[in-house]
């Protein structure tokens, strides 16, 4: 009888320790490393200008509006020239937007950002890049264009935004996918007119061309 009690204690003295062991493991092992899956999407919803751009803007003419700032690091002077869309799309209250980003008095980049989520993009660029194939008006001119495609937004061409500034109506048609439904063309409406012309050329050297 007593040899089987201490068989007993034995083993439940044995199954104390591994209970223990196995405890002390996982703490060591921590939760599970990485970010969650939303992070990305929330990281691409935060998009949008530069710290040092953001702020309080001016208008300088129609609906466009301006912000200025200097880039923390190299002390580059940056302008940014914003114009808000007339309309608003379908299940979203917010305005698409066009950004005009210059450094140092010269042209960067201009990208369009659309108010709802976009679909994939649906060529190649030149360099296999991808591209989503967009149609621009301008006044009473049309014209395709294929776009790179950065997620959650299109960068634009020169030429297009060198029309764009000397537009009284501009028009982008491109593509949407909200939630698993098939892609959808909407169009996006702008209002360019009245842009301070002297202004952007002296931020960015553009000047507009027709069409």
């Amino acid at each position: 009888m007593r040899n089987v009690i201490s068989r007993i204690a034995l083993f439940l003295l044995s199954l104390f320790v591994l209970t223990l062991g196995v405890s002390a493991l996982a703490q060591q092992q921590g939760p599970p490393q990485g970010p969650p899956p939303d992070d990305q999407d929330n990281d691409q919803q935060q998009q949008g200008p530069p710290p040092q751009q953001r702020g309080r803007g001016q208008n300088v003419g129609g609906h466009w509006m301006m912000f200025q700032g200097e880039d923390a690091m190299t002390a580059a002077k940056l302008v940014r020239f914003e114009l808000l869309s007339n309309n608003t799309m379908p299940d979203s209250d917010r305005r698409s937007r066009i950004v005009i980003m210059c450094k140092n008095g010269h042209y960067d980049r201009a990208n369009f950002v659309p108010n709802l989520h976009m679909a994939g993009p649906n060529r190649p660029g030149f360099w296999g890049q991808p591209q989503m194939e967009v149609m621009v008006r301008v006044n009473d001119a049309h014209s395709e264009h294929g776009w790179n495609w950065e997620g959650r937004m299109l960068s634009m061409d020169k030429g297009t935004v060198r029309e764009l500034i000397g537009a009284h109506l501009f028009r982008i048609e491109f593509l949407s996918q909200p939630g698993r439904q098939r892609p959808q063309p909407q169009i996006a409406e702008f209002s360019p007119e009245g842009l301070d012309l002297g202004a952007i050329h002296r931020a960015c050297d553009l000047n507009p061309k027709k069409p």
